[in-house]
């Protein structure tokens, strides 16, 4: 069934316009990807600026107060909580184009494809956004092939990485189509060998080499060095190649790397692919035909307002081409976080605000279940409120809490925010990756929407389930 769509009369009120000068374009430049601000300036649709002396103008977020309200686009956030109800998340189309756009024009013009990472947002509706933009697709899993294929994205443009992929799995990318397999094993290797033979095809392939290379990242987001679970040893990268190049079924067309995730500097990225660089001549040496380089993805955002801006992309693509522009292959890199993550919010309701010994409890209708990160990695997300405060409001300290039955279920403490009641609307910034994907129905707590926005127009893109829809996937054994 289409999703509902809705639109909004109203013309886009025009804003106060920033210019850059040249002695600030590189941080006007910058402030494309750092935290929200409440100005905007516009750039051309037609192209991003490659170079910041080009640099006239750049719309910094497309989630920006306007006459007192916070909107998503064209659409204020208050008006889609009072269609669809609280908690939703929303994505806004046009920062998913722009975040999109920011990496192709980085890689120009070596040969490449940028693959988003799925894992990071999986909605088909936001696939289908970036892959009618000519996205290929980073999948994990088979329930994500299907995903990206369903968003009509062909099997040349998939990417099947993961450290467990199942003989199943296997079987149906090679059935349906797949522009290479990242192989993270032996055992692996050799499994896709079989399966390759049994239905009489040859499976593209890249080994993902583990460099050794601390991504100086959040522990449970790293995945670049010896002790990690990830790919094969570089040292031993040359044997498991030659392993490669002799199965049957099998065909090397490059090498894979992928460091750790919401990388906040390049000097990890360089480390890495100065190794790979050097593993590619001597491949080459060896007799391989290496062609191809998955170089991963990584690079972080801004979740607070106080951050340091990350490297932009622009800084990325120039570190590739240093780096491995020279060895004539194709470059495909596989972004996530920083296509999706500031392009949505997590909007939700103050249930209750409840004073305690020393501290006052924002008591919300979100919870841990809805938007895992600050529980799981001790993650911020800055919180505003939709209704846009005076600027000489005084700040009040709350601990921001979700009502599940577990003192984990805490997104902030003692954060300064204006005075809210019970029934205000807050949104969370940055909320558009690792959000709906790593979300669950705990304690009962029905899936919450996704909306997405374009422009004035917005669509329910997953409705939240009935009650009587998550009791129906219970079944009782005949004895009860």
């Amino acid at each position: 069934m289409a999703p509902a769509r809705m639109r909004k009369g109203a013309q886009a009120e025009a804003f106060p316009v920033l210019r850059s000068g040249s002695p600030c374009g590189r941080h006007l430049f910058s402030a494309l990807l750092s935290a929200p601000r409440h100005a905007i300036v516009d750039v051309p649709a037609s192209a991003i600026p490659t170079d910041e002396t080009q640099l006239e103008t750049a719309q910094l977020d497309h989630f920006l107060y306007r006459n007192g309200q916070l909107h998503a686009e064209d659409v204020p956030l208050a008006d889609i909580a009072a269609a669809v109800g609280t908690p939703f998340y929303c994505y806004s189309a046009a920062t998913l184009t722009r975040h999109y756009r920011l990496f192709t024009e980085a890689l120009s013009p070596l040969p490449h494809l940028v693959c988003f990472a799925i894992k990071s947002l999986s909605n088909v509706a936001v696939l289908k956004t970036l892959g009618d933009l000519g996205a290929g697709m980073d999948v994990v899993s088979g329930g994500e092939y299907r995903r990206a294929r369903a968003a009509g994205v062909p099997g040349s443009r998939i990417v099947f990485s993961g450290v467990g992929k199942t003989r199943e799995e296997m079987r149906l990318a090679l059935t349906e189509g797949v522009r290479q397999f990242n192989v993270e094993s032996e055992p692996e290797l050799r499994a896709l060998s079989e399966v390759c033979v049994s239905l009489g095809v040859t499976a593209p392939i890249t080994l993902r080499v583990n460099p050794d290379v601390d991504a100086r990242t959040h522990e449970k987001i790293s995945t670049g060095r010896k002790e990690d679970k990830f790919g094969i040893p570089i040292s031993r990268a040359s044997e498991i190649y030659a392993e490669a190049a002799a199965l049957p079924g099998i065909d090397v067309v490059g090498i894979d790397v992928h460091i750790g995730s919401q990388l906040t500097e390049l000097e990890p990225f360089e480390q890495a692919y100065l190794k790979v660089a050097g593993l590619t001549q001597r491949l080459r040496a060896e007799g391989h035909d290496i062609r191809r380089l998955d170089l991963g993805g990584g690079l972080g955002i801004p979740y607070s307002r106080s951050n340091d801006a990350p490297p932009l992309p622009l800084d990325y693509g120039a570190l590739i081409k240093r780096t491995v522009g020279h060895l004539g292959c194709e470059i495909e890199i596989e972004p996530g976080r920083l296509i999706s993550g500031n392009a949505g919010v997590l909007v939700s309701r103050v249930v209750y605000v409840k004073q305690g010994e020393g501290r006052d409890f924002l008591i919300l209708d979100a919870a841990m279940n809805d938007l895992i990160r600050p529980s799981m990695y001790g993650a911020h997300h800055d919180i505003v409120p939709l209704e846009e405060p005076q600027a000489a409001a005084e700040p009040h300290l709350y601990d921001v809490v979700g009502p599940v039955c577990e003192s984990g279920d805490t997104f902030a403490r003692a954060r300064p925010l204006p005075a809210l009641q019970e029934g205000d609307l807050v949104a969370f910034r940055s909320a558009g990756a690792y959000g709906a994907v790593m979300a669950s129905e705990y304690n009962t707590r029905p899936l919450i929407p996704e909306v997405l926005v374009k422009e004035d127009h917005f669509a329910v893109i997953r409705a939240r389930p009935t009650f009587d829809e998550i009791l129906a996937r219970d079944t009782l054994p005949p004895w009860l």
